[in-house]
């Protein structure tokens, strides 16, 4: 091969390899039942990973509460990293082994808010997402999970899984401060009015807690340290689980804007590469976007 030649296909070598580098990371979102507004969300949760420059989002909504099932396939291996919005019926088995197969396989997941309580009775999803409330859950799924004089507790205490009190601004304080996802946030920062999550309890394997928030009894709470943010390791996948979120106006914190897209990027690569904002909120007051 002559010298021209060589530096010829080298170029288109290094050409081909710099637009695969810069090819985007595909994300879907799985919507269609949730008990809160995922009409409202899913947008936002959509255009917050467009707007990192990062994502081409597919959205997939499922059949309504009670609908035929069989035929809701979603192709998850076309995916990097798949967010889940939903809260609902159970999907067919063939749809639970394709999405084992996924997330054990090296692909993301990302838990936002309620989903945390769906699928109750999947073994393997709530080995995926660490904790979980609500749908019947109790000692039997596993324990409570929270934070208490510096160290995590495991409580096999009785009860049922999830509570929260009413909405309200509350201060996060952040567990792992190496993580690439909690890198070089303040230790802690305060999100704008949600709801709290409290007494999740399951397997709780191979989870990180990233971040806590305490549980003030004065609104409802346990008065514990309670998981916000957490990743599991579940095979060869990287799951991400936020407790925040409720609808459109939370999406508009920059506490969960930061956290969320910081997340998704780890989950679907293992690393991140975003910048903290100017605007990212201080531990006393949160910051939201119009």
């Amino acid at each position: 091969m002559s010298y021209k030649r060589c530096l010829l296909t080298l170029s288109l070598w290094m050409a081909m390899a710099a637009v695969a580098a810069a090819a985007p990371l595909k994300a879907l979102i799985i919507d269609g039942q949730n008990n809160h507004k995922w009409q409202v969300t899913t947008p936002g949760l959509k255009a917050l990973l467009e707007e990192t420059k990062l994502f081409t989002v597919d959205v997939v909504t499922s059949p309504p509460r009670k609908g035929d099932m069989s035929n809701f396939t979603p192709n998850f291996s076309d995916y990097d990293v798949v967010v889940m919005n939903y809260m609902g019926d159970s999907w067919s088995e063939k749809t639970n082994e394709a999405f084992e197969k996924y997330v054990a396989g090296g692909g993301g997941l990302v838990i936002f808010h309620a989903a945390d309580n769906a699928f109750p009775k999947w073994k393997e999803f709530n080995e995926m997402i660490g904790l979980g409330g609500w749908g019947g859950r109790n000692e039997k799924d596993g324990p409570y999970v929270y934070w208490k004089d510096g160290k995590i507790v495991r409580d096999m205490t009785p009860g049922r899984g999830g509570s929260h009190g009413p909405q309200h601004p509350f201060q996060i304080v952040v567990r792992q401060k190496d993580h690439p996802i909690t890198k070089g946030l303040p230790e802690k920062f305060t999100h704008s009015a949600d709801e709290l999550y409290s007494r999740l309890r399951g397997p709780a394997k191979n989870m990180t807690l990233l971040a806590t928030a305490y549980a003030d009894p004065a609104k409802g709470g346990t008065g514990n340290h309670e998981p916000v943010l957490m990743t599991i390791d579940y095979g060869r996948g990287r799951v991400f689980h936020t407790v925040l979120g409720h609808i459109d106006k939370q999406l508009r914190s920059v506490a969960f804007i930061v956290t969320y897209q910081r997340g998704t990027e780890w989950a679907a690569t293992g690393k991140v590469t975003q910048e903290v904002p100017k605007d990212f909120p201080g531990p006393d007051e949160p910051s939201v976007r119009k």
